[in-house]
């Protein structure tokens, strides 16, 4: 075996080597940083455009669509949704993988494994689609994108909770069952946050009474947390692993 600054076991070592938990609050912190960011500047520096809407009553609060479309918010956001996004992807297939060791023998449940990646997909795509087209450039277009977010991501997380339903029955680890009860409750909240953004968001329209759209605007922003904690739960489904660039075994030569 050669030794030395080009032997194989220098060869053979992980180029990065990045413990899941790590890798999964990175890529939560992202999105969750950017938005707060866009926030902050929208209410500080662009109060008056980016509360404004075709009502003209009073209102407090910004909704994400306008507070990621003015300049600088909009390059901020596009930076860390894209920067994020890779990760997104990278964690759909893990889960897919995961299902698949699970429920090698359960058809019901590889079916669901499918739907679960195939919205885990679409959700991340669809948030994509909205970010890179803001509500002031093509407004059918970011719309589409949010719409295909928010069902994706409804459908994804209740596919998700039967499948840790499951999961549950059959397996007693600590770490997946505390993921599967936040899971669930991040579910239900994100849900009640959703109806109640529809809600207000209709009523404003409807009537144009002040402060309604600042209502509709907090429990938008509510229905975007509980999303992001809602995949932050990965911390516990792969705690023990990790991520790494390495040579597989099989590749290794001696």
């Amino acid at each position: 075996m050669l030794q030395g600054p080009y032997g194989s076991l220098d060869r053979d070592r992980p180029l990065i080597r990045l413990p899941f938990t790590s890798f999964a609050v990175g890529t939560v912190l992202l999105p969750l940083t950017g938005l707060i960011a866009c926030l902050f500047i929208s209410l500080v520096y662009h109060f008056e455009d980016a509360t404004f809407t075709h009502c003209h009553v009073s209102n407090y609060l910004p909704s994400i669509s306008a507070a990621i479309s003015r300049v600088p918010e909009r390059y901020i956001w596009r930076c860390c949704i894209g920067l994020h996004s890779a990760p997104r992807y990278l964690v759909s297939i893990a889960y897919f993988n995961f299902y698949w060791g699970r429920f090698t023998n359960r058809l019901p449940e590889l079916v669901l494994s499918g739907l679960a990646l195939l919205c885990s997909l679409a959700e991340n795509t669809g948030l994509l689609l909205l970010t890179y087209v803001s509500s002031t450039e093509t407004y059918n277009l970011h719309k589409n994108g949010f719409i295909v977010f928010i069902a994706s991501s409804l459908l994804h997380m209740v596919i998700t909770c039967r499948l840790w339903q499951v999961i549950r029955r059959h397996y007693v680890n600590p770490e997946e069952m505390t993921s599967y009860r936040w899971k669930v409750r991040l579910f239900l909240f994100n849900v009640s946050c959703c109806l109640a953004a529809a809600y207000f968001f209709r009523r404003h329209n409807k009537y144009c009474e002040a402060g309604v759209y600042t209502l509709f605007a907090f429990f938008e922003y509510l229905v975007v947390f509980s999303n992001m904690a809602f995949h932050m739960t990965a911390f516990w489904d792969f705690g023990s692993k990790e991520v790494m660039v390495a040579t597989p075994p099989e590749d290794k030569r001696y």
